[in-house]
């Protein structure tokens, strides 16, 4: 089974960050390399690298990016830079809590070394970058094998978005459910929602499902609830970009929507998400900032125009799906079941 790799750092102190350039898919397999932190935000913000988890690792080697401005200065002006080259990544995109989680804790291992030398720390948080990177790995791994625990074989499973090794480290998050199982010669018929309105679902997962050769079928939006009624799916599995401490879970826009129809059709719906993703923070999915994106994704998607000028656009990029509709969470650590705030708690500390 192949796997994607949408993240490399290449190099040394002085390399640079390379990753898929995922608005270029399914098309075309292009890698663009990131030399300095503005190419790096450029990145994140313009959805060339996407999904919580990837985001976190991009913005932890863009401030290593951001450092490599610093080389041979003092101190003071090296956690001057530090400060500023993660304040700036942090703007970049407001709903996905791993690039916050990923910068706080590049700060932390930084600020932990103060007294030794520039080029020691700078080193330092470029491993601490790169220890990111390996956690989500494995990480990764751990989530499926404890969601595919929660799969027969012969079942039908609905995903929405994408929530694959695009858009991770290397398994995923959802999609990592769907590997191991395969792993394991479980036999599955994923249906893959087109996520609309950057279709992230068909550039994005259905690619990479195929490329793995796992059996995928390509739906539109619209068509889940039919496919359900039809006794297609048996479970439902997607990410998430933020988790508040009682379960509400922020995704991709037409999850909430997802996870209704599977509860009127009495269908698990599970999240898949890494322990880093959860903000402890918040009480609840009313506290979750969500993006709004450009309206000219909706009204001239994709370069064609498919709406009349001066149309009125709303285009949040999340919805949050309250606890109540999910089955389970499953984490690096375990299946968190039933999803309230005490089992949260107990689980993610």
């Amino acid at each position: 089974m192949k796997k994607t790799e949408t993240l490399q750092w290449i190099g040394g102190l002085d390399g640079h960050l390379r990753m898929i350039d995922q608005t270029r898919l399914p098309v075309e397999l292009v890698e663009i390399d990131c030399h300095d932190v503005e190419t790096a935000w450029e990145a994140i913000k313009m959805l060339r690298v996407r999904g919580a988890p990837a985001i976190g690792i991009a913005a932890a080697y863009g401030v290593c990016l951001g450092l490599q401005t610093a080389d041979g200065q003092d101190e003071t002006a090296f956690f001057r830079r530090l400060e500023q080259a993660a304040a700036y990544l942090a703007t970049s995109r407001p709903t996905a809590v791993n690039l916050f989680w990923a910068l706080d804790r590049m700060k932390a291992a930084g600020n932990k070394l103060r007294g030794r030398a520039v080029a020691e720390i700078a080193a330092s948080l470029l491993q601490e970058a790169k220890a990111i990177h390996e956690e989500d790995r494995a990480m990764c791994r751990s989530i499926g094998e404890h969601g595919a625990k929660l799969l027969i074989n012969g079942q039908g499973v609905l995903t929405h978005c994408n929530a694959g090794g695009l858009a991770t480290a290397e398994y995923g998050t959802a999609l990592a459910v769907f590997f191991m199982a395969a792993e394991q010669g479980k036999r599955l018929s994923i249906f893959a929602d087109e996520t609309r309105p950057l279709l992230q679902g068909a550039r994005l997962t259905a690619w990479e499902l195929q490329n793995a050769g796992l059996d995928v079928t390509l739906i539109c939006d619209s068509m889940a609830a039919q496919v359900m009624r039809e006794g297609r799916i048996q479970a439902v599995i997607t990410g998430a970009d933020r988790i508040a401490a009682n379960g509400d879970s922020a995704n991709k826009i037409g999850t909430y929507g997802v996870a209704v129809l599977a509860a009127a059709h009495k269908i698990p719906f599970y999240i898949a998400a890494p322990t880093s993703t959860f903000d402890l923070s918040i009480a609840s999915g009313a506290e979750i900032p969500i993006e709004q994106r450009d309206a000219r994704e909706i009204t001239h998607g994709f370069g064609r125009q498919t709406a009349p000028d001066g149309v009125k656009v709303y285009n949040p990029a999340f919805d949050v799906t309250p606890a109540e509709l999910i089955a389970a969470i499953i984490c690096e650590r375990g299946i968190i079941r039933p999803v309230t705030r005490e089992a949260i708690a107990a689980m993610v500390g």
